[in-house]
């Protein structure tokens, strides 16, 4: 029989369905025979509700059900600390196989939590199968994740690489990587091996490249992906949606859930508040109104601030809503801060929102959400015409405190206009923001006008069919 091989990746936010991870278990369980392996490849243990609730021991429970072979680390999966990480490594059924994440950057850096089982190769058994695995997380995973700043990342081609050699001389029938870096064609192209399994990219993937078959099988439980050893590699793609359930995941997730308080009702819904892409990314949109209300409550500010790409989007929140669903918003350990800023400085912070100095890497739709003030934006000169704080034209010279996540002020890829030194309070973390501020106001978000881009809105009326978001 030939061997088979099942891979995951990107988990995320699934165990907050738990009906749609207890499916994605139940598919491996559907396929699985002895001559399968079953492979995670990275953000396995967050960003999510439950992983921040639990520090990430929710995904115990789903290794505990899917039993897999191996994972690899995910830039999210160091959201909670590399302690939190360890002690989750600790306590996993399966080896974590990860080559390139060193705990300092001297010449005699170690491999990330050897002690408590991390490998950076490993050879697995299917039937008669041997197959040597490594993995690689991203290189850029300490810039996008400030938790994961203490370790250091090697280039995953140099270190998958000294791991393959390795394998080579072991007998082993295939040689399998592990990645979550998005883009595996250097992999493909520099390395001798069979297949890499894909992390990192959501999308859903398909492709050979100078010979190695590479594979992504999207993100958040919503499909599986199949590769069977023919005459060479074949790579499938299996959806999760009609897939059986497997109930004890099912149960412990539920569980963990009522344990937290994540099922409490906190407001009712007539209306429901989608949280689609474009709500996420476009510059006002009912769900950026209510996180950034939230913020301006809770922090007394006069304005607030959040990126376009700081929302996580996911189903309407619709009929009765619980804090799982208010925290699933903003799944991320960030404190919510005040800044003491300028009016100058109000004006750079809207230019870095309107995302303009990133020019057409981004689509032109995208712009951040706000609250307090409302903007008049230019999309030929990249310029405010107009910026109201509170219905009053901004003045330059005056101060204004705003809201915003930690975030945004420990890094300053996103918003240039202020830093760790304007900070005058915090306020605790900004999800919980979120969630006092719909038990106490209520939840009834509203489009007021907050960014109008005439520009942009004309092109639109004028050509429906061409502009999409």
């Amino acid at each position: 029989m030939p061997l088979r091989i099942l891979h995951y990746a990107d988990v995320e936010r699934a165990p907050d369905d738990p009906e749609l991870l207890a499916r994605l278990v139940g598919l491996v369980r559907e396929r699985r025979d002895e001559e399968t392996l079953v492979f995670g490849a990275g953000d396995n243990l967050g960003p999510g509700v439950l992983s921040l609730v639990t520090d990430c021991r929710h995904a115990l429970d789903f290794f505990e059900c899917v039993e897999p072979d191996g994972d690899t680390f995910g830039n999210h999966d160091f959201d909670r600390g590399p302690e939190v990480t360890r002690d989750v490594v600790a306590d996993s059924p399966m080896p974590w196989i990860c080559a390139n994440v060193r705990t300092d950057d001297g010449d005699d850096a170690d491999l990330f939590a050897t002690d408590q089982g991390v490998v950076p190769w490993t050879v697995c058994e299917a039937g008669e199968h041997r197959v040597g695995v490594t993995g690689v997380a991203s290189p850029t995973t300490a810039d996008i994740n400030p938790s994961a700043s203490p370790l250091t990342f090697r280039d995953p081609v140099d270190a998958a690489g000294d791991a393959v050699a390795e394998l080579r001389e072991r007998d082993v029938d295939h040689v399998v990587v592990l990645s979550h870096c998005g883009d595996d064609t250097p992999l493909a192209e520099d390395l001798d091996v069979d297949v890499v399994l894909g992390g990192h990219a959501h999308e859903e993937f398909l492709d050979v490249v100078s010979g190695t078959l590479l594979v992504r099988a999207g993100s958040n439980a919503s499909g599986l992906s199949e590769v069977v050893f023919e005459d060479r590699p074949r790579g499938y793609r299996l959806p999760t949606r009609d897939a059986p359930v497997a109930e004890d995941l099912l149960d412990a997730l539920e569980s963990r859930r009522r344990e937290a308080g994540l099922s409490d009702v906190v407001a009712t819904l007539d209306e429901p508040v989608t949280v689609d892409r474009n709500d996420t990314k476009q510059g006002e949109s009912r769900v950026g109104n209510l996180v950034t209300d939230a913020y301006r409550y809770v922090a007394e500010a006069d304005i607030a601030v959040h990126s376009s790409g700081g929302l996580r989007t996911t189903d309407p929140l619709a009929g009765d809503v619980t804090p799982a669903d208010l925290v699933g918003l903003c799944p991320f350990e960030n404190e919510l801060v005040s800044v003491q800023i300028t009016g100058q400085q109000v004006r750079e912070t809207v230019h870095d929102a309107s995302l303009a100095q990133y020019g057409d890497e981004v689509p032109t739709h995208w712009f951040g959400h706000l609250s307090g003030v409302s903007v008049v934006w230019d999309d030929v000169t990249h310029e405010a015409r107009e910026i109201l704080v509170d219905g009053e034209p901004l003045e330059h010279g005056a101060t204004y405190r705003l809201a915003t996540s930690g975030y945004y002020v420990e890094s300053s890829h996103l918003f240039e206009a202020f830093g760790p030194e304007d900070v005058v309070d915090s306020h605790g973390q900004q999800f919980d923001a979120i969630v006092e501020y719909v038990r106490e106001q209520g939840l009834d978000p509203r489009i007021e006008g907050r960014v109008r881009r005439p520009v942009l809105d004309e092109v639109s009326d004028a050509t429906p069919d061409d502009v999409s978001g």
